[in-house]
């Protein structure tokens, strides 16, 4: 460690994808099938599978907001500010948002001593592609090989970028996974949903999804769910696809997404416990990233009602399987208290979602949520937990 005073390991943190991130290597020839940028109306968008993409609004992120500008939002919103007052102080873009080196500069001097790392846009594209399995596949390969070269997937055991998985063709992810694993990973990412394969959409705990699901019990590496665009709609209340930070956005949508916020990560983490995945592989580690953890007390009603109901169904209590097996990072307005006392301090991680406009200004501003607890349980969500995550532990 180069800096002793490095408290944190954050579970949440991100960069900014370069221009290239998804065409460096990819055949150009290719573009309309997966990702390309355009220009429309004097702004960069990107076409993804031939769809106009708008759920980012400047992909090229400079300029960019700063670092936890919603925060005030987020915290109620006492000043009655609209989003575009939020966000309206943009700035070039920071090199730490894409240098490995200057972002381990500066997380010296935010006391951070490791992070996994994910991806801003990345996390939002293969909705677009679910339709065409092969081109998800080739436009997360060459993600992948983008993301290996600038970041790299373990860079002085500080940080530790998510590779992104897709499941629409459990063949590619398992090749991936073990390019990834070869390469050093230690974490890697998945979105909540239920993955679209040639074969139609399925639960992530089909078991035709099995050999994947194999290589990650004997790897003993963390599976990352992390939020993004999973294709939720909003059943006909209000347009679908139209970013909560966008410039014309209805009442009806807001309130849609900041209630329906929690479901898919709902969905994914039951299908895992009632399809049994955890019984085939018990050396499986899941950690639920920028997901929120709202559902959860709601959850463990509904799933000990079904355990009442199917005697025998379960070689495990669903609940206690769950807890074993999944970990969760909050949002950090949440409050942890009521986190801890679902799930359990040894199962609570810390995310910042630095530099995100909905995160934190600086990752040890979370200090501020935890200072009431006691020091064993800080110890553990704000570091402790996430490092054990960080090691392999083979089966």
């Amino acid at each position: 460690m180069s800096n002793p005073r490095s408290t944190l390991f954050d579970a949440d943190n991100h960069y900014y994808e370069a221009r290239d991130a998804f065409t460096r290597y990819l055949d150009p020839s290719l573009a309309e099938r997966t990702v390309m940028e355009v220009t429309v109306g004097g702004r960069v968008r990107h076409v993804i599978g031939g769809q106009l993409s708008t759920v980012v609004t400047n992909p090229t992120f400079d300029p960019v907001s700063r670092p936890g500008a919603l925060y005030g939002y987020f915290r109620g919103n006492p000043e009655g500010k609209t989003l575009r007052q939020y966000l309206s102080d943009a700035e070039p873009i920071r090199p730490e948002y894409r240098d490995p080196e200057v972002r381990l500069t500066v997380m010296d001097a935010q006391r951070v001593e490791a992070v996994w790392l994910f991806p801003t846009l990345g996390v939002m594209y293969e909705d677009y592609l679910k339709d065409d399995p092969e081109a998800a596949g080739m436009t997360f390969r060459a993600f992948n090989r983008w993301l290996d070269d600038d970041w790299g997937f373990d860079r002085a055991g500080r940080i530790l970028a998510a590779p992104y998985i897709t499941l629409a063709d459990v063949d590619w992810a398992v090749e991936e996974l073990t390019w990834a694993l070869d390469r050093g990973a230690r974490v890697f990412c998945l979105r909540p949903v239920a993955p679209t394969t040639e074969h139609g959409q399925r639960s992530p705990g089909d078991p035709c999804f099995d050999p994947f699901w194999a290589l990650v019990n004997e790897a003993g590496i963390t599976v990352a769910v992390h939020g993004g665009e999973t294709g939720y709609t909003s059943n006909g209340y209000a347009a679908d696809r139209l970013s909560v930070f966008a410039e014309r956005q209805s009442a009806t949508k807001l309130l849609l997404d900041e209630v329906n916020i929690e479901r898919p990560i709902m969905d994914f983490l039951a299908a895992m416990v009632c399809d049994q995945v955890f019984e085939r592989f018990d050396n499986l580690r899941v950690a639920s990233i920028e997901n929120g953890s709202g559902y959860l007390g709601g959850l463990f009603s509904r799933l000990a009602h079904l355990t009442a109901k199917l005697p025998g169904y379960f070689a495990e209590d669903p609940v206690e399987s769950f807890r074993r097996h999944i970990w969760i990072s909050p949002f950090w307005e949440e409050d942890i208290n009521e986190v801890i006392g679902l799930v359990g301090a040894d199962h609570v991680l810390f995310g910042s979602d630095w530099p995100h406009v909905e995160g934190l200004p600086e990752p040890l501003d979370y200090l501020d949520e935890v200072g009431g607890l006691p020091e064993d349980q800080r110890t553990l969500l704000l570091g402790a937990n996430a490092r054990t995550l960080s090691e392999l532990r083979p089966a």
